[in-house]
């Protein structure tokens, strides 16, 4: 909870020193059993300090000398028994050393306090021991606490949980000079939680003397509730969509199994015309199948979190090209392999699925063009691992850069191929699960270079 800190028996005897006050005291392993307050500690009124213990069973603030190996120090000391138990009558005093500086600090709140009292946001600045020496109103309505009610308290009084209160001190002792988006769990004036996120910013003299911090407190309650719920729709959506594209693989197949069964024993019957609406059914029956088996893989995408391993990209690519031949032997498009490509840290069934979606949208985007080709790269950058699929067809408008990875958008060149419009959607899904992200770089009539990013082992 504090720095210095000591408990007593109902005698005032000491049974327990913190490390700090320890080291403070020179030898406070052998103060054991000595009453704290006397000649380790001064009160400028012990009357009132000790009044105050047996009266409420506690005090705040009193101003006191404590004595050390190196010098008298001025300071505050809070006093409160605790709980009831084995044995009982416990008392603990918790000591706020003045900090050198003090003084300078508080002039120069007194010139920023009209400012920050208008803050939309909570604001406190927390002194070397961790007490709340300002708190602007924001934080009051925020808390439900006064400012008088927040001053001068120890910041663990507010953070009900001992690993948040840790997380603040490790970010006041050992964090560079500013820390942002600490998630923190608050105690409001009723007992109830507050979720906030936190920015610490150290306080520094003009000689690196460190005196404290100021935290920028902003509620994030409903945010979360938002987001929580946003999650359990897209569940629920991801659900329904799992199991409608599930539903209908029978009745597609039924379809499919009929229609064919017309146009082979039925042959002679139906006239052309005929014919050809059979084809346009079955045309559409393989579409509607297409389009649920991808609807069904992005459903699957981000219910779990991705079984990443080292994964060898050549042998993926050499697979794919085998299984593409056909259609890029029938488009007359070179394929051209990176030559032994660095390892990635992924998920290789998804890894499969990217470069699949990656390699048959450029097929079918391709467009006329007498010289086809589509290039894959493989890259170690810096922050992340890149894979990149680049063509020379038609290219895509600019207007259509990011609309081309939402679900259902298709756009298909003139002679080209349309897709269901969920295959690019797969892939910036899969990129997102993996910590990176899916963009594109194309200009009309100078192809398309797709790009997809993955995060490094962690």
């Amino acid at each position: 909870m504090h720095e210095w800190m000591l408990a007593a028996d109902q005698d005032g005897n000491i049974l327990w020193v913190s490390d700090a006050l320890a080291s403070h005291w020179g030898s406070g392993r052998s103060m054991k059993g000595k009453p704290w307050l006397g000649d380790l500690v001064t009160a400028e009124n012990p009357q009132r300090l000790e009044a105050g213990l047996a009266r409420a069973g506690r005090v705040g603030n009193e101003p006191v000398s404590v004595q050390g190996a190196t010098g008298c120090v001025r300071a505050t000391v809070s006093a409160a028994h605790l709980p009831s138990g084995a044995p009982p009558c416990f008392t603990v005093a918790i000591f706020r050393v003045a900090q050198p500086g003090d003084q300078e600090v508080e002039r120069n709140l007194a010139f920023t306090r009209a400012i920050l009292d208008c803050a939309p946001e909570g604001v406190v600045v927390i002194d070397g021991s961790r007490f709340i020496t300002y708190a602007n109103p924001a934080m009051s309505k925020m808390t439900g606490y006064a400012v008088d009610e927040l001053v001068d308290r120890p910041l663990a009084m507010f953070l009900p949980s001992h690993v948040d209160h840790d997380r603040i001190a490790q970010a006041l002792t050992e964090a560079p000079a500013a820390t942002h988006g600490v998630a923190l769990d608050v105690r409001r004036q009723d007992d109830s939680s507050l979720h906030v996120s936190v920015s610490l910013k150290l306080l520094s003299l003009g000689d690196g003397t460190k005196v404290g911090a100021v935290a920028y407190v902003r509620d994030v309650t409903e945010v979360q509730r938002f987001q929580r719920e946003l999650e359990r729709k897209n569940a629920e959506l991801e659900h329904t969509v799992h199991a409608v594209s599930h539903d209908l693989r029978s009745p597609l197949a039924a379809i499919l199994g009929f229609s064919r069964l017309l146009r082979e024993d039925y042959a002679d019957t139906l006239n052309d015309k005929g014919l050809h609406f059979v084809r346009r059914i079955e045309e559409a029956g393989r579409t509607m199948e297409a389009l649920i088996h991808d609807l069904l893989e992005l459903s699957r995408i981000g219910t779990s979190e991705p079984h990443r391993s080292a994964v060898d990209p050549e042998s993926v690519l050499q697979q794919l090209e085998a299984e593409l031949k056909p259609r890029l032997d029938a488009s007359q498009i070179k394929l051209r392999l990176p030559a032994n490509p660095p390892p990635l840290y992924c998920d290789p069934t998804q890894l499969y699925q990217v470069l699949s979606n990656l390699l048959g949208n450029a097929i079918d985007h391709m467009g006329a063009s007498a010289h086809g080709e589509v290039a894959v790269s493989i890259h170690d950058d810096e922050d992340c691992q890149r894979i990149t699929v680049r063509d020379n067809g038609v290219g895509i408008d600019p207007d259509q850069h990011e609309r081309i990875f939402e679900m259902f958008h298709s756009v298909a060149p003139a002679g080209g191929r349309a897709g269901t419009g969920i295959g690019l959607a797969i892939v910036d899904k899969i990129a997102k699960a993996h910590g990176g992200r899916a963009w594109v770089d194309s200009v009309p009539g100078e192809g398309a270079t797709f790009h997809v990013t993955l995060a490094r082992r962690r």
